[in-house]
C-alpha cells in the first residue's frame, strides 16, 4: 500500500484561527415571527443568559424545505426584499419561473412589505438559470457565474429557488452538487437561503427533500414548511379553523450556528401574499383546553 503525505496546511492550531472567527449576530429575515426564533447563549455574572438574535444567523447556509404550496418561496422573497431594504445586494439565482416572472414577484412583495420597488430594483441581483439552463446542469459555470454576481455586486447574501432544479432528474448525485455549492458559499461569507422540495410522501415536518436527508445534513439547518387538512373536531378545535380548512406549519430543523426554538407554529400566508409565523400549537393547545373545559362546566 502507497504511503500518503500528510496535509501540513490542513492542520491549523486553533489560536491561529482566532482573527477569522465570524461575529454572531442575526440577520433579518422579513418574515414576521422568525427572526426571534434564533437565539445565543451568554455567560453573566456566572449565570447563563439567552439572548435572541433577531434574525438567522450571518453566514448560516439554510434550507427551506416543504411541499408545494406550503410558502417557500414567499419566505425567501421575504428575505431577499429585507436584504435590499437593509442595503444588502442579494443574489437570486432562479431555476424555477423565469427571471421576468421572478422580478414581479418580488415587485408584489416589496410593495406588501412597503420597500420601494427601485430599493428592490437595485439591490436584488437575478441569475436566471430557469432560462439559461447551462447554468443548472453544468456546477463549474453555476460557480463561476455566482462569484462574478458576489464580486461586482458586492453581494453579501443569496437566495437559491429552488435548490431541487439542479438534480431533479439525478437525484443520486444531490451531494455531489450540494456540497461544493455549501462550501463556495461559505467561502465567499455568504448567508444563504435555498428552497428545497419535497415530496408528498415524506414525513410531514421532517427535513428530507428530494436528494434525500443529504441535503439538510450538508447545510446548516433547515426551516420545515408543512400543510395539514383539517379533517376532524378536534383538528378544528386545536388549530382554531372549520373542518375542509387547510393549516400550515413550520419548525426549526437543526442550527448548526446558533441556539433555535424547537416547537411547532402555525404558519399563514396573509391576503398580502406575505408569510408569518406563529403562535405556537402548545400555545394553541392551552387556549383549545380552556375553552373545552369551560364548555364541560357550562
Amino acid at each position: 500500500m502507497r504511503e500518503h503525505e500528510p496535509l501540513i496546511e490542513a492542520v491549523v492550531p486553533l489560536a491561529e484561527l482566532a482573527e477569522k472567527v465570524p461575529k454572531l449576530e442575526g440577520l433579518p429575515t422579513g418574515v414576521p415571527g422568525l427572526d426571534d426564533l434564533f437565539f445565543v447563549t451568554e455567560w453573566r455574572d456566572g449565570k447563563s443568559v439567552r439572548r435572541t438574535l433577531g434574525g438567522i444567523p450571518r453566514y448560516a447556509v439554510l434550507q427551506v424545505t416543504g411541499v408545494s404550496d406550503t410558502g417557500k418561496s414567499l419566505m425567501v422573497e421575504q428575505f431577499a426584499v429585507e436584504r435590499a431594504r437593509h442595503g444588502e445586494p442579494c443574489v437570486f439565482i432562479t431555476t424555477e419561473a423565469p427571471g421576468p416572472f421572478v422580478a414581479l414577484s418580488l415587485q408584489l412583495r416589496a410593495k406588501a412589505m412597503g420597500v420601494p420597488q427601485e430599493t428592490v430594483d437595485r439591490s436584488v441581483i437575478l441569475i436566471d438559470a430557469a432560462t439559461h439552463t447551462t447554468l443548472a446542469h453544468d456546477l463549474g459555470t453555476l460557480l463561476s457565474t455566482l462569484a462574478y454576481a458576489i464580486r461586482t455586486f458586492r453581494a453579501r447574501a443569496v437566495v437559491i429557488d429552488s435548490l431541487t432544479g439542479f438534480y431533479e432528474a439525478r437525484e443520486m448525485q444531490a451531494r455531489e452538487i450540494v456540497r461544493p455549492l455549501y462550501t463556495f458559499l461559505k467561502k465567499w461569507h455568504q448567508t444563504a437561503l435555498a428552497v428545497s422540495q419535497k415530496r408528498s410522501g415524506h414525513e410531514l415536518l421532517t427535513a428530507e427533500a428530494a436528494g434525500g436527508f443529504a441535503v439538510g445534513h450538508i447545510l446548516d439547518g433547515s426551516l420545515v414548511l408543512a400543510k395539514q387538512p383539517v379533517l376532524s373536531a378536534q383538528q378544528a378545535r386545536l388549530y382554531r379553523t372549520p373542518i375542509g380548512e387547510t393549516v400550515r406549519l413550520f419548525r426549526i430543523d437543526g442550527c448548526r450556528m446558533s441556539g433555535h426554538d424547537t416547537a411547532t407554529h402555525l404558519l399563514e400566508i396573509t391576503p398580502e401574499g406575505l408569510v408569518r409565523i406563529g403562535p405556537r400549537l402548545s400555545e394553541l393547545a392551552r387556549g383549545s383546553t380552556s375553552a373545552s373545559e369551560e364548555e364541560d362546566e357550562e
